[in-house]
């Protein structure tokens, strides 16, 4: 499964690329506002970082504005930048059009797996269901993942699930265990998978007994 980080912030995508963790980055219109720079620059600079899928959001409602918008956004890198387009219908026809002409396009707000079928047909490199904003509601979020799952593998289609809105490394091993493509988390969420006291206890037990030893490692003379 991939793990792509939710955030504008470079350093932390730096931090989290460095590990060799994370495949790709997402963002949106509130993440770049968060960021205080430039959304080219930044969108820029966050593909030659990570060489992974990167979605840029379009902020038009209409579907002409979505593929001019999109046809901007591709423009800053033509490999790696995924147009990421809202799940209306003038987002469905933008999808259409933009896939059609050889752009990978995200559909985002993804709350039902009859909106992630019709995302399939129009051609989505990506669909994105929110899990987070479904559990809000007291529903459940990752049974519209395995729902999404069994349509997608009925009927074969390319598009990649991502799963988006995920809160926390709960989120991201139930993703993980139905099978979806993607999963997307803030940073904070990455970093929490790698945190467990036992982790802790147990390299501080073997450090401890390895000082009463009073041996080196690796050092000469």
């Amino acid at each position: 499964m991939d793990i792509f980080a939710d955030t504008a912030d470079i350093e932390e995508i730096k931090k989290l690329n460095d590990l060799g963790i994370i495949d790709g980055v997402t963002t949106n219109p509130t993440l770049i506002a968060k960021s205080g720079r430039d959304l080219r620059e930044v969108l820029g600079e966050i593909c030659d970082v990570v060489r992974g899928p990167v979605s840029g959001e379009t902020v038009s409602t209409d579907a002409e504005g979505m593929i001019r918008e999109g046809r901007w956004l591709r423009e800053i890198d033509d490999t790696y930048m995924v147009v990421k387009v809202p799940l209306t219908a003038e987002g469905i026809k933008a999808c259409y059009q933009l896939s059609q002409e050889g752009h990978p396009v995200n559909v985002t707000l993804c709350f039902s797996a009859n909106q992630a079928l019709l995302a399939a047909k129009a051609g989505a490199t990506f669909i994105s269901p929110f899990v987070g904003r479904l559990d809000d509601l007291s529903l459940e979020g990752m049974q519209l993942i395995e729902d999404i799952r069994i349509i997608y593998e009925n009927y074969e289609f390319d598009t990649r699930i991502l799963t988006a809105s995920a809160r926390g490394p709960k989120h991201i091993l139930d993703a993980a265990k139905i099978g979806s493509d993607v999963v997307t988390a803030p940073p904070k969420a990455i970093w929490q998978m790698l945190q467990h006291p036992l982790t802790d206890k147990g390299l501080k037990a073997f450090l401890d007994d390895w000082e009463k030893t009073g041996q080196t490692l690796g050092q000469v003379g």
